[in-house]
């Protein structure tokens, strides 16, 4: 189905790139939204990355679905960098070096609240941490690849991850001592 699809949109058939944006828009927009968390600017992100998707899929062999929604969400994530980093909305805020892993008091435990407040603290982040954090534990990028995507050093990158951690794990239990 999304073969033909993919096919079509190829013949630069509008049906069938409306079909893939009502069938994907959904958990693109999750993908775009964990970047770029201002609603306007995120749907002017989505909307470049579906006319990147369109224009790109002729060059794109296609290797099933999964690696199809796995090639769409890619295009979304540096979609969103490419945003973030033009805007100069991508800053990084600077700590002094210490022992990352003996400062670190308790991981987050994301599964004790919703998923959706669990978004929505991610949305909260500082960008850097935000970034950082979305890279590696969605994207599953390494620290090595996330610097040299972002132009920071692998330092860098570890430390926004950790503080986005602690600042996450924190926040949790703010909202599960709420909850008590």
């Amino acid at each position: 189905m999304v073969r033909q699809l993919v096919e079509r949109i190829r013949q630069k058939d509008q049906r069938a790139m409306t079909e893939l944006y009502q069938r994907y828009v959904e958990e693109l927009s999750s993908v775009c939204y964990r970047y770029v968390p201002q609603e306007n600017d995120a749907k002017d992100v989505l909307q470049n990355s579906f006319v990147k998707i369109f224009t790109s899929v002729e060059s794109l062999e296609y290797q099933g679905e999964a690696s199809f929604r796995g090639w769409m969400k890619k295009v979304v994530a540096n979609e969103a960098l490419s945003y973030l980093k033009n805007r100069r909305k991508l800053l990084f805020i600077e700590h002094e070096a210490v022992n990352l892993q003996a400062e670190f008091e308790e991981e987050p435990e994301p599964e004790r609240i919703s998923p959706d407040d669990l978004h929505q603290l991610i949305r909260e982040l500082p960008n850097g941490y935000r970034t950082v954090l979305n890279l590696f534990v969605f994207e599953g990028y390494s620290h090595r690849q996330i610097a040299e995507l972002l132009g920071i050093s692998e330092a860098t990158s570890a430390s926004q991850l950790f503080y986005a951690k602690r600042l996450l794990a924190k926040r949790i239990k703010e909202i599960t001592d709420k909850q008590r």
